[in-house]
């Protein structure tokens, strides 16, 4: 692969945003095009169990905000502040009438999704810690329906940088003084089993 590459690129970029311009809106035409490529990507068996609902008002934004649980390991940091919240929202869906499995087909879509936002100048944040039930009551969502995750879509507004693991082999993410978020990474050679 080139080291250049168009897909290695919009991957170093696509670092999980848990801060936004605010008042930079999203609109459902921008949030629709995302579900486009989910809609494309690979489905396990072909059975494309995966349904969607999208956000980009105010008021349904303000409705899905208080049900997510954002970045475990900055204990000191509740979410985002006023102005730095999510411009739009993906909840993604698992149809049961389907299927009762989605682990390989919900990451496939995500990744569509962010890389596909990363495109288009926007920042994402995959959320599983959610308040499913609050959600499901708010929304109107169907039983038949698992609710799988959020993703959380805007400007970006924070900087992350990709870093080696250190010597203690933590992997876990942090934000230096200026509030940049510092993400380790393992190594090539520490995931690549094989030599030959």
């Amino acid at each position: 692969m080139k080291k250049n590459s168009l897909i290695k690129k919009l991957i170093l970029k696509n670092r999980s945003c848990r801060r936004f311009y605010g008042k930079e809106k999203i609109s459902l035409k921008t949030l629709k095009e995302l579900i486009e490529l989910a809609r494309l990507s690979a489905s396990s068996a072909n059975l494309q169990p995966l349904k969607y609902i999208i956000s980009s008002s105010q008021e349904d934004n303000q409705i899905i905000f208080p049900c997510l649980k954002w970045a475990g390991y900055l204990k000191d940091w509740g979410g985002p502040g006023a102005g730095e919240m999510p411009s739009g929202y993906v909840v993604v869906l698992g149809d049961t009438n389907i299927s009762k499995a989605f682990g390989y087909d919900a990451g496939i879509a995500a990744q569509s999704i962010l890389l596909g936002a990363v495109e288009k100048g926007l920042g994402g944040c995959i959320i599983a810690s959610v308040e499913r039930e609050r959600l499901r009551a708010s929304l109107k969502i169907a039983g038949n329906l698992e609710i799988l995750f959020v993703i959380a879509l805007g400007k970006p507004g924070e900087k992350a940088v990709i870093e080696p693991v250190g010597a203690d082999g933590s992997i876990k993410y942090w934000r230096d003084k200026k509030g940049i978020h510092h993400v380790p990474k393992r190594a090539l050679k520490d995931i690549v089993l094989n030599t030959t």
